[in-house]
């Protein structure tokens, strides 16, 4: 499907109000916050969404994978549509779909409806956050301007994980958990009416859609995440999880072949020829794996374990937020003066220490003595690491693949957390059930008839036999996801090469080039 030639060539429009920065970076980062927030925002609703609803527990779960693999893998196709029609077109276009998806969702009447709904806004998403992340570098000049608009974007970006958790447990708390989509609404709507007012359109460039290259993509990412969480629920050699997996194989080598033979994908994959920039979108899919995990394992530990309420546990994430705004604004002040691989190694090195602290609690941590330390680790690693790994995205691209890019970054930080998860979550339900096994049987010789015959009727293990299980589990995928952190902590040391450009902003390549 091409583009017209006069769209193609139309010129770039400035912002109908003038240049006001700050005006236009609080709409930009509006917006990626509520994308970005959409994705937790949800995780506290879950029950009252299951009993509202009817879900089964198994089903459930694609409240939020519906959302996040249609994110992830539209996020390619939505950056360069941006690239094609003018990202501020664009961006507008995607916060309404976004909006109204949110709207159907807080009115669904069912289940099919409501992931239907969610699979929507997954769609809105992905057009609006690629876009949004180009427009900085439509909107603010290369340098100290644009590093700091990195910076605020980047802890918000950041932040909006634990600001959703927080957010949904007040909305489910005081409202309903239908709040936590209607919400979106009017944030939405007033996005759209300022975009035109404060922000610059970009120039369109000629160009077709790849829509093979996109469908390949989210399938084969929407086949290979079902796997895993098949095989969590089935194990690995069941006959639809291994098919699944299967699938993804082809589709994902699909997705290769026509991005190398199609003249204009939605990934043009020599921006990987790079050995910076492939290096910068592999950190972050090892990050994004390990920062969805911890979200989700955290969230659950607090509430089941530490038995916090929904609005409790959201402020349980709050020093999380805090500690990735103030490391995001400090690591783009110093980009000029130590360049991007301080930040690259040390928030990694963070991340990998948060995690390790995370698998040494047990059934008796406190949130003070257990989980405080290893989050703040975590979202002051997180917070570290953004705005370089932007920066070394964006340095040297050609302006018509600026959007290709972000998206693509985008695109690893979604789909590397959709995977990472259910990584996690296979793991997990392999623990949980391995250690449910052992404190059924050291229940049952400690049980009297009556509570013996309870269990036989329920299948529930009683505290702490039931919380022995839950923590065994939790620990046993945070085991695993010190591998993903490792891996990040090695990319940054020995892949990625940038330092200061002398006398001048941004980064520059230090034997890390094609």
């Amino acid at each position: 499907m091409a583009t017209s030639r006069a769209l193609a060539t139309a010129p770039p429009a400035t912002a109908r109000r003038g240049q006001h920065p700050g005006i236009a970076l609080t709409v930009i980062a509006a917006t990626q916050l509520m994308v970005v927030l959409d994705i937790t925002i949800v995780n506290i609703a879950l029950p009252h969404i299951q009993q509202a609803l009817s879900f089964s527990t198994t089903n459930l779960s694609w409240v939020i994978n519906a959302y996040t693999l249609t994110f992830g893998g539209l996020l390619l196709l939505g950056g360069r549509a941006g690239d094609i029609l003018g990202r501020r077109r664009v961006f507008i276009a995607g916060v309404l779909l976004f909006s109204f998806a949110s709207l159907l969702g807080g009115v669904a009447q069912s289940s099919s409806w409501l992931l239907a709904a969610r699979a929507l806004q997954g769609v809105g998403g992905a057009i609006a956050s690629p876009t949004a992340l180009a427009l900085i570098a439509t909107n603010f000049k290369e340098g100290p301007e644009r590093n700091r608009a990195f910076g605020v974007y980047s802890a918000v970006a950041g932040a909006g994980g634990a600001v959703g958790l927080l957010l949904g447990g007040m909305l489910t708390s005081w409202l309903s958990w239908r709040w936590v989509l209607f919400v979106n609404v009017p944030i939405g709507i007033a996005i759209a009416l300022l975009a035109p007012l404060y922000i610059n359109e970009s120039e369109r460039h000629p160009g077709h859609f790849d829509l093979t290259g996109a469908f390949t993509a989210t399938a084969g990412m929407v086949s290979l995440v079902y796997g895993f969480i098949r095989a969590s629920d089935h194990g690995w050699t069941d006959s639809v999880t291994l098919t699944s997996f299967g699938l993804a194989v082809v589709l994902l080598s699909a997705f290769v072949v026509n991005e190398r033979r199609v003249p204009q994908p939605i990934t043009p994959l020599h921006l990987l020829r790079d050995r910076n920039r492939s290096g910068a979108y592999g950190l972050m899919l090892c990050v994004a794996a390990t920062m969805f995990s911890i979200f989700f394992f955290i969230t659950l530990f607090v509430q089941e374990i530490l038995g916090f309420s929904p609005l409790r546990a959201g402020f349980a994430f709050l020093p999380i937020s805090v500690a990735i705004v103030g490391a995001a604004q400090f690591a783009a002040r110093s980009q000029i003066r130590w360049g991007p691989k301080p930040f690259l190694v040390a928030g990694s090195v963070l991340v990998l220490s948060g995690v390790f602290w995370a698998t040494r609690i047990d059934l008796h941590s406190t949130y003070v003595g257990g989980i405080l330390g290893p989050t703040l680790l975590f979202g002051f690693g997180m917070g570290s690491i953004f705005v370089p790994v932007m920066l070394t995205v964006v340095s040297h691209v050609a302006p018509h693949e600026t959007g290709a890019a972000t998206g693509s970054l985008n695109a690893m930080q979604q789909v590397g957390g959709s995977l990472g998860l259910s990584i996690l979550v296979t793991v997990y339900g392999t623990a949980s059930r391995n250690e449910a096994r052992q404190q059924v049987g050291a229940f049952l010789r400690q049980a009297t008839p009556q509570q013996a015959l309870q269990f036989r009727a329920t299948g529930r293990l009683p505290a702490p036999y039931s919380s022995n299980v839950l923590v065994h589990g939790i620990t046993s995928a945070f085991q695993l996801g010190l591998v993903f952190a490792a891996l990040a902590v090695l990319i940054a040391v020995f892949v990625i090469k940038v330092r200061p450009a002398p006398g001048a902003p941004g980064v520059s390549p230090s034997g890390g080039g094609t």
